[in-house]
């Protein structure tokens, strides 16, 4: 097992053997290479996450030009984080760019459009922090599918541009994707709902 050099974070390598020696660990890197370890998302929100990832593969099976990952995917980010989208869209041009051994671990790429959809151990503050650390390294377009578990569900979207402040969407049925993808619609009415 890799040891965590605090002053120097944990390399590219070591990092992957450890996501590969703790399977059922949830586990991200941050910028400064340290490790961390999350909870496995609950029923709900996971069920939320298959929803959001279903939709998104959908469109983009029919749109054709790129490709659609899940919640188990990580990218290795620029400025050094490891992070996993909840859903995620990377155009052809991009993964094009990718060598294939990189593609069977985590890629060097960022995709274009990305959501995040909070779990119940997730706080608003933290989730819109992970949302800036993405955009900074590269994103056009993501989506916080957000609630305050404090006041329950209250239907609310974060959309976050490239070059721009966040925007919040209340009680909206449907979202329009932009840019990277355009023509792509949620439909957000089942995933208010939940179960």
């Amino acid at each position: 097992m890799p040891v965590l050099d605090r002053a120097h974070g944990i390399s590219d390598d070591k990092y992957l053997a450890f996501c590969a020696a703790n399977p059922d660990l949830r586990l991200k890197r941050t910028a400064r290479g340290e490790i961390v370890i999350g909870p496995p998302a609950g029923y709900e929100s996971d069920h939320r996450n298959a929803d959001v990832t279903a939709q998104l593969f959908a469109w983009a099976k029919k749109k054709g030009g790129g490709n659609v990952s899940g919640s188990s995917a990580g990218f290795f980010l620029p400025d050094g984080a490891a992070l996993s989208p909840d859903a995620a869209w990377i155009s052809q041009e991009r993964l094009s760019s990718v060598p294939r051994a990189q593609l069977r671990r985590f890629p060097r790429v960022v995709p274009e459009f990305i959501i995040e959809v909070m779990s119940p151990t997730d706080t608003l503050r933290g989730a819109q922090r992970k949302m800036r650390q993405w955009m900074a390294n590269g994103v056009e377009l993501a989506w916080l599918i957000a609630w305050d578990n404090k006041r329950g569900d209250n239907k609310c979207v974060y959309i976050y541009r490239k070059g721009s402040d966040p925007r919040q969407v209340r009680n909206a049925d449907r979202l329009a994707g932009e840019g990277p993808v355009e023509g792509f619609v949620l439909d957000l009415a089942g995933i208010w709902e939940g179960l």
